[in-house]
């Protein structure tokens, strides 16, 4: 048996085996067996990961973050401290589902503090959800988000910077370009 690559504090409670190289998982944490995680990422205190969750590389989840069966969150994804997620449109005490909805978290997105994402929406690549956002329509690539119901204000460079489009094309402080093709963000 091959020794263990990642880091887990004595607190946490571990029972998956596929967790990724230099992840660090922190204390009074909960990862299930069955449960993927990728390599370089930091999963903070009191977190929970349900056994039919995969979570991709470099991804940071916050302190208080409950990741439930049915999600996917891709590479590079930052998830800030209590944000919250459903996998259940129409939830019943006791009543046992055989599946559960799903949300999917794309490439590079950032969901703020305290947002909460309703099952059966996609956050986009490289999209920012601002912090007590309500999420209950899908999120296009390199938008933001916010508000309750989160209403789209604006769009986003992967480095972060707000993009102004100008005749439908906008070049980011950082170099990266980027063109609106019918209403969605495409980059150069």
């Amino acid at each position: 048996m091959s020794e263990k690559k990642f880091y887990s504090h004595p607190t946490a409670l571990v029972g998956s085996d596929t967790i990724g190289d230099n992840t660090r998982i922190w204390a009074y944490s909960n990862v299930q067996k069955g449960a993927v995680i990728g390599s370089g990422c930091n999963v903070c205190d009191h977190c929970f990961v349900e056994q039919n969750v995969r979570i991709g590389n470099d991804v940071t989840i916050k302190n208080g973050v409950a990741l439930w069966d049915g999600m996917t969150i891709e590479d590079g994804v930052f998830i800030g401290p209590n944000a919250s997620f459903t996998n259940d449109v129409f939830p019943r005490s006791k009543l046992r589902k055989d599946a559960f909805d799903k949300i999917l978290i794309k490439e590079g997105a950032t969901i703020g503090a305290n947002a909460t994402i309703v099952a059966n929406h996609t956050i986009g690549r490289f999209a920012f959800v601002g912090a007590g956002a309500v999420v209950t329509s899908d999120i296009p690539d390199y938008t933001i988000w916010y508000g309750n119901p989160a209403r789209q204000k604006g769009y986003i460079c992967a480095c972060t910077k707000p993009l102004e489009f100008i005749d439908s094309a906008a070049k980011c402080v950082c170099g990266l370009s980027y063109k609106l093709v019918d209403g969605l963000v495409v980059p150069l």
